[in-house]
């Protein structure tokens, strides 16, 4: 049973997840819906029984976790909502009800991560239904091998590709792990530009995640090193777009 958290309600939208839930009940990759209430967020699944997450440094969960999610990428579903990560940068910061950022470079940060958008922009895939959520703590394994993905909040429309980015900066990927990823995800295969869009990603869902920390403080909800991990994203991921397109011009 899934009883929502403090502040969830100013984060997410209940009927958009119930939606969500209505169109992939009977996909074979999310959790068995018993009961899910649009208004409160209150929800019940089917429990499944002696299911692990998935180890994100074991490779062979790792592959897949890649084609349960290359899965929900291939079937092009489609909702009535969108997942606009530049929006929602502005949106959890609204959230800080005027209080400065914790970070006294925030300004010059944000500005570069929106520096971002062209760039994302010329190389986005079509938007298909993706699970925004994509930590790996979200990907419940049976003992068979099975697997499902639980969680869909924040499922929405958006660039298939940015599910891996996220999938890196949950589980806290520097790039040789995160080239791994995208190797398993792209059998190998995944074109340069690709590969900068998502590291583009990371940048600018580092910095999403943590505005969203940002916001979850105010609130007495302190996620530390956790919060401090994905600003180093939006840094870090940034520079090494910008020198990588340097390179190719």
């Amino acid at each position: 049973m899934r009883i929502p958290g403090e502040g969830t309600s100013e984060l997410i939208d209940r009927v958009q997840e119930a939606e969500v839930y209505s169109l992939i009940k009977d996909k074979n990759i999310c959790d068995d819906l018993i009961y899910i209430n649009a208004e409160n967020g209150y929800k019940i699944t089917k429990f499944i029984e002696n299911s692990r997450n998935c180890d994100d440094k074991n490779n062979d969960d790792l592959r897949i976790c890649m084609e349960k999610i290359k899965e929900l990428h291939s079937l092009g579903l489609e909702v009535g909502h969108e997942f606009d990560v530049f929006e929602k940068i502005d949106f959890y910061e609204s959230l800080w009800k005027n209080k400065n950022s914790i970070y006294p470079d925030y300004k010059e940060v944000k500005a570069n991560i929106f520096s971002l958008r062209d760039f994302i922009e010329k190389n986005r895939k079509p938007k298909c239904l993706t699970h925004i959520d994509a930590n790996c703590d979200n990907f419940l394994i049976s003992p068979d091998g099975s697997l499902r993905l639980i969680d869909w909040e924040y499922a929405s429309m958006q660039d298939p590709d940015i599910d891996i980015a996220m999938f890196c900066i949950y589980a806290g990927y520097d790039r040789k792990q995160a080239d791994a990823l995208i190797d398993l995800y792209f059998e190998g295969k995944c074109e340069k530009m690709t590969r900068l869009k998502i590291y583009a990603y990371m940048a600018i869902s580092g910095m999403l995640w943590s505005n969203w920390c940002e916001y979850k403080r105010t609130l007495g909800v302190d996620f530390g090193e956790y919060s401090l991990m994905q600003y180093r994203y939006a840094k870090d991921f940034y520079r090494i777009v910008q020198e990588e397109l340097a390179k190719e011009e």
